[in-house]
């Protein structure tokens, strides 16, 4: 009985814990290098964890249970602090799906469509451009304190938020379109070079082939297509990163402004 006492204010602590860990583990889910499939998951569950324990005691104490709270209404909580945690991973996601979706779209125009890699970070096939440009747009992410600000903003989703009042009227709908539509803007700015050169190629193709039949211009034009791409992709570099740096600086400040409760 000495220790059932013990472990009585413990054991009242444990839905608000496991409800700022489901948030912290919304993050983990989809946020940038956080969810990377090259993190193991047993080790994103630990970091989660340990993340909840550190929170806890700053916003843990304020959710008042009620006495008979059982496992189906808990299930609406959990899943509410989840889908916050979420939305904040995934909105800073977007700008660099958007990044490899510009290469996606340069790639196919240079012939790149057939040509696959594992990316390890969505866990899924992409194109080799479209690979090297979401990592551009990784670069830009880090370099912008992409990482700390993701923790900064979960942290500060407690106060606009508190545990336990996530609710569907809530949920960051608006934001998600902006930072969509803003991402699919800057794919269509960065692939634009790319796809450019390679349409002014093909135009000098085709003028080619008409004036000099004898050359084999299916041969050839694959040649000038990918160097030509290539070259302005090596020349647009630092506008595309540019572009990056326009859609998730905006992106960040809206992104705490909401978790803040500002919006």
């Amino acid at each position: 009985m000495d220790t059932l006492a013990d472990i009585r204010p413990l054991l009242a602590q444990a839905v608000p814990w496991t409800l700022v860990l489901f948030r912290v583990a919304g993050v983990f889910i989809a946020a940038p290098m956080l969810a990377s499939s090259m993190i193991p998951t047993r080790y994103r569950a630990l970091m989660s964890a340990v993340i909840a324990a550190g929170l806890f005691p700053l916003v843990g104490p304020d959710l008042k249970v009620p006495a008979d709270m059982d496992l189906f209404g808990l299930l609406p909580l959990v899943a509410g602090e989840a889908l916050i945690g979420f939305s904040i991973g995934a909105i800073g996601m977007l700008p660099l799906l958007g990044m490899e979706f510009a290469g996606s779209i340069a790639g196919h125009q240079m012939g790149f469509g057939l040509a696959r890699v594992y990316s390890p970070e969505t866990d899924s096939d992409s194109e080799i451009l479209g690979q090297i440009l979401f990592y551009v747009g990784f670069g830009v992410y880090v370099a912008l304190g992409g990482v700390e600000i993701m923790f900064t903003t979960l942290a500060s989703s407690f106060k606009g938020i508190p545990l336990g009042e996530m609710g569907a009227g809530r949920a960051p709908l608006d934001l998600y379109l902006g930072v969509f539509s803003a991402g699919f803007d800057m794919a269509i700015r960065v692939a634009a070079p790319i796809t450019g050169i390679v349409l002014l190629v093909a135009i000098a193709l085709g003028v080619m082939s008409k004036t000099v039949p004898q050359i084999n211009i299916m041969t050839v034009g694959f040649t000038f297509k990918i160097v030509g791409g290539i070259v302005m992709l090596i020349l647009s570099l630092y506008a595309a990163a540019s572009a990056a740096s326009d859609v998730m600086a905006p992106m960040f400040n809206e992104l705490a402004a909401w978790a803040a409760g500002a919006r």
